[in-house]
């Protein structure tokens, strides 16, 4: 099932891709607190410069506003979001109500993921839900948008809640000759779009790349590349050691170093300065260099707590201004 023009969802973003421009999302994180300001200041500061924002759902299992409430005050500031929804929190029942009410305010985008583990959280003795794995996840949202029935087989009464469904990948985590095997499972279990995990080895995500059009997964959904600015190479380098499923090359911290190179060490604020300036550009040459990868349908802008770099970088990057699709 479709809407009459052909859209499953008729979202922002799905518009933007289905036109085949090259899409941009970036990344709003809820505050840690009831603060409605705190969401409209970084929608302020991502509107225009993106297609849609992922809101997150209790990021690094920390808790924050909830993704339903943040989503509908993006709804409400005129910022398209994509509600994330971890299988760690709620069962199938609170899911799918969930589902319901955030069609009903307007959220159009959903993406379904595991979740961070909460002994990495604030909560480490809670108990999590996975009722249901991202998989599941995944087919229920479609089968509730395509069949109109939740995942007991009921049949929706009313209007069903139509999205634009996305998953998450993670090209450099290990087993990596799986990786794509399990993109294509997420493709089948009715993923329109993937957002990857945050992409720094170009050559080994070319890689990936490759054997995903041998599968050819990538005419199945829509491919956005996790990318980041770096802030520094004291970042980059615990992303290299603490972060799984990203693979840091050497070349990217020593250009990091460089950067501040004859700058003292007392003066903190100007090393900061040249940090950023470099990870930014940086960031801007990334995504010149994924656009040219086949199968890549845009990016994912993860600038966290750092909203102020996602317009520099997208205008760097010659994808200012968005376009605009009805």
């Amino acid at each position: 099932m479709s809407t009459s023009n052909g859209l499953k969802s008729g979202s922002n973003l799905e518009r933007v891709l289905r036109a085949g421009h090259f899409a941009v999302t970036g990344e709003l994180g809820p505050p840690q607190g009831a603060d409605r300001e705190h969401i409209a200041k970084k929608a302020g500061l991502l509107k225009g410069a993106v297609d849609a924002v992922n809101v997150t759902d209790n990021q690094t299992a920390v808790v924050r506003m909830s993704s339903l409430g943040a989503s509908a005050i993006a709804v409400q500031e005129g910022i398209e979001p994509v509600m994330q929804m971890t299988c760690r929190d709620r069962n199938r029942l609170a899911m799918q109500a969930d589902y319901l009410a955030a069609y009903a305010l307007g959220v159009r985008n959903l993406l379904a993921l595991t979740g961070d583990h909460q002994s990495f959280g604030n909560h480490p003795t809670a108990k999590n839900v996975h009722d249901l794995d991202s998989l599941q996840q995944l087919r229920m949202m479609r089968d509730l948008r395509d069949q109109k029935k939740f995942q007991c087989g009921d049949v929706v009464k009313g209007q069903e809640p139509r999205f634009f469904i996305g998953a998450a990948a993670a090209p450099e985590a290990h087993p990596i000759e799986w990786r794509p095997y399990r993109l294509a499972k997420k493709a089948e279990a009715g993923a329109d779009f993937v957002q990857t995990q945050l992409v720094y080895n170009v050559p080994a995500f070319k890689q990936f790349m490759e054997e995903v059009r041998k599968l050819r997964v990538h005419e199945k959904l829509a491919i956005l590349v996790g990318v980041g600015p770096l802030k520094g190479p004291v970042m980059a380098r615990y992303m290299r050691d603490f972060v799984p499923g990203i693979t840091m090359p050497e070349h990217v911290i020593e250009r990091l170093e460089s950067a501040a190179k004859g700058i003292p060490a007392e003066e903190k604020e100007a090393r900061q300065k040249a940090w950023r300036s470099e990870g930014t550009r940086m960031c801007v040459e990334l995504i010149q260099e994924l656009r040219e990868i086949e199968g890549v349908a845009g990016v994912h802008v993860m600038a966290i707590e750092w909203e102020e770099a996602v317009r520099p970088i997208v205008q760097g990057a010659g994808l200012l201004p968005r376009p605009t699709v009805v």
